[in-house]
């Protein structure tokens, strides 16, 4: 019998965790078991500095530090530790490893304008032949290029640019390191060559030294020393939160589908090629790095981000209660474009979302049920136009869609997804980036030979709930008008 005790450190754009995993194989049974025991979460808010939304990197790292501090005086024995987070943000620093300049939140508004007028320079279509990237205002390459116009003096000092999970990697063992899935986030990464696109770094203001090659997940650039005096191999996994998530989500085959559902909610197929074709560039589809050459053909939809801002903005602790309630309201009454760049960070969800309603000339939702069932039909309505966009791409339609995350445990949602997109849904496991980070380590140590085994370990020792979809007579009707919203959004974008 060989154990493995593993750390896995996920930090999400609203909360943080440090998990411990317990991987047993029996020497004369090939059935494995895994679980998973919490040792530490905690908040990630953002913080208000110098007039821009930034992260609390040093309280992160004081939550990341006292999780592991934790395990080590218990006197576990950990054989490794890997780190995920959200992608397209960084940390500069100097030649000294001290930070530079902010950590600027994605929800900043700092780059209002920055997309269209880069776009000026270099066409939309080049951008996105080079990089296969959805079109996002708050990618990495539009931070940047607001960064060189607005603070020069921050990229003179600058020496290294690192992602968030990179830079909590330096912190632990003092080794730079820039690791692919999260590095193709950044709309900066050839998806031709896997290395940064000179073009673009010029184009952002980024100084070519500040980068190496991203590596490929599934090795330790170096070892975290902890206060007892282990020394502990920290890997470097799939440190975008979706690229673990996805290592987790029980897909069957080309024609499985997942959502990584959360704050956000990350849609998409595992692809052995990318698509960035004008089809898919029309499409807004992003091809993000995976695992073993894989690309994550995905889009990004704004997901539960809206239901939590609602709720926090009217002081709603019982979400299971409102969320009885939106089932009572009827369906498919109030829909809204999720995707529209008003909901990214408004002053406020409520009249936004109001607001979006009256100007398409949609019934206006008022009560809290009426909001929140607004926010799940409009959601299930853009899972069914990416579900169509995605059987498009591939030439075949999905049959399943698997929903991970913690979003994964809004039972509601889920049976409208299954309704609207008409396929058979699986939900679950609920830590699906925590368990595709301690996967990632089992095959960087060969404990588990790859994704495949590995996810039906996880099918094996994890619940999952199924829904079957159901029918709405009038949907038709519904899907026009949700097409019709879309089809306004691009218009006034153009």
């Amino acid at each position: 019998m060989r154990t493995h005790h593993l750390a896995a450190i996920d930090l999400g754009a609203s909360s943080g965790r440090v998990m411990l995993a317990t991987f047993t194989r029996h020497d004369a049974d090939p059935a494995a078991t895994l679980t998973l025991k919490e040792i530490h979460r905690f908040p990630n808010n953002l913080m208000h500095v110098d007039g821009h939304e930034t992260w609390d990197l040093d309280a992160l790292e004081k939550h990341i530090l006292e999780g592991l501090n934790r395990l080590d005086a218990s006197g576990i024995q950990l054989d490794g530790i890997g780190i995920d987070t959200w992608g397209v943000d960084y940390v500069l620093i100097d030649e000294y490893g001290q930070r530079v300049g902010l950590p600027v939140s994605y929800r900043d508004n700092r780059t209002e304008g920055v997309m269209a007028r880069m776009e000026q320079q270099l066409s939309r279509e080049a951008i996105y032949q080079k990089t296969g990237i959805q079109f996002m205002p708050f990618n990495t390459l539009y931070q940047l290029r607001a960064l060189s116009e607005q603070h020069p003096e921050v990229v003179e000092k600058a020496a290294h640019l690192l992602m968030i999970p990179d830079y909590f990697l330096y912190r632990l063992t003092g080794k730079l390191n820039q690791e692919y899935t999260n590095a193709s986030t950044t709309q900066m990464l050839n998806i031709s060559t896997g290395d940064w696109d000179e073009d673009l770094l010029k184009l952002a203001g980024v100084p070519r030294q500040w980068l190496t090659k991203p590596s490929q997940p599934g090795h330790s650039p170096g070892l975290w020393h902890s206060p007892r005096g282990r020394s502990v191999p920290v890997f470097s996994v799939a440190t975008h939160d979706t690229a673990s998530a996805v290592v987790a989500a029980p897909l069957t085959g080309t024609h499985s589908a997942y959502i990584s559902s959360g704050t956000w909610s990350l849609m998409g197929i595992e692809s052995p090629k990318a698509f960035n074709h004008a089809g898919a560039m029309h499409d807004n589809v992003t091809n993000e790095g995976g695992i073993n050459g894989s690309y994550r053909v995905l889009s990004n939809i704004m997901g539960l981000w809206l239901f939590q801002r609602v709720c926090r903005e009217l002081n709603i602790q019982d979400l299971p209660s409102l969320i009885t309630l939106a089932k009572n309201v009827p369906p498919f009454t109030y829909l809204i474009n999720p995707n529209e760049d008003r909901f990214i960070n408004p002053p406020s969800m409520v009249d936004a979302i109001r607001e979006a309603c009256g100007q398409a000339g949609e019934p206006v939702p008022i009560s809290p049920a009426e909001l929140a069932r607004c926010i799940f039909d409009s959601l299930a309505m853009l899972y069914r136009q990416v579900a169509v966009q995605l059987a498009k791409l591939q030439g075949e339609p999905l049959r399943d869609i698997h929903i991970v995350g913690g979003g994964s445990q809004n039972q509601f949602l889920n049976q409208l997804c299954a309704d609207t997109c008409q396929v058979n849904v699986s939900a679950g496991p609920v830590e699906a980036s925590t368990l595709g980070n301690i996967g990632c380590q089992l095959m960087a140590l060969d404990a588990v030979k790859d994704a495949a085994e590995f996810r039906r370990i996880v099918a094996t020792n994890f619940e999952q709930r199924h829904y079957l979809p159901r029918i709405h007579e009038d949907f038709p009707i519904h899907w026009r008008r949700f097409q019709a919203l879309c089809h306004a959004n691009e218009e006034l974008a153009v």
